[in-house]
């Protein structure tokens, strides 16, 4: 069985529990995903699968992509392929559908994806610097100020500042599974997930 699934953010809504309780969740369309390719231990020197998902134009397909699906059996034009590691392929084989019936409510998972840019951000809105006084004759108000030692004369690599913020491979975990629904594969996840609504995410299983 596949430790994960790919997925598309949908957005979020909430649910409320048995005892009146209101649950945030996030809705995520989980699969289908495709199985393209099988590698073992013998022909590849690893265990792994292959999955697809998505579709695109048929104008953006590759001949070598083109040579991969069709030799897997899948007649779509999957936009993703991934691979994901797994200890047996046993009960696995090309072109075999896996739909959101992977996981149970519940369990618990991990979800990956790509936050939202920010663009360039000062120091403030980047690391929640505190800042300085608005009033009072102060003039540097959300300004970083010193960036360097007067000794080295250079700035310390890692150093908190400035810079380029957000669009980065963001992994969030410590979350449930609050319901599933097979039919229309989709997942209601407990609390948020990174990126913005249609973003494509990956939902692994938690290690423990």
């Amino acid at each position: 069985m596949l430790p994960g699934i790919l997925g598309t953010k949908i957005g979020m809504t909430h649910l409320f529990t048995d005892d009146g309780k209101m649950v945030p969740v996030t809705v995520i369309q989980a699969g289908p995903v495709y199985v393209t390719q099988i590698k073992t231990v013998d022909s590849d020197g690893y265990s792994a699968v292959q999955v697809g998902y998505g579709e695109k134009s048929d104008k953006n397909l590759t001949f070598p992509k083109y040579g991969h699906l069709k030799k897997a059996g899948v007649n779509k034009n999957l936009k993703v392929l991934k691979e994901f590691r797994i200890a047996d392929t046993a009960g696995l084989e090309l072109g075999q559908e896996i739909n959101a019936g992977i996981f149970a409510e519940g369990e618990k998972i991990t979800v990956t994806g790509t936050s939202k840019g920010r663009g360039f951000a000062g120091g403030v809105k980047r690391h929640h610097f505190k800042g300085q006084h608005m009033t009072h004759g102060y003039m540097t108000h959300r300004r970083p100020l010193s960036s360097g030692a007067t000794g080295p004369q250079r700035v310390f690599k890692g150093k908190k500042g400035p810079g380029h913020m957000g669009d980065a491979t963001v992994t969030q975990k410590g979350l449930k599974v609050v319901k599933v629904d097979p039919e229309r594969n989709l997942i209601l996840v407990d609390g948020s997930v990174p990126g913005p609504n249609g973003a494509e995410v990956v939902i692994n299983k938690a290690a423990r």
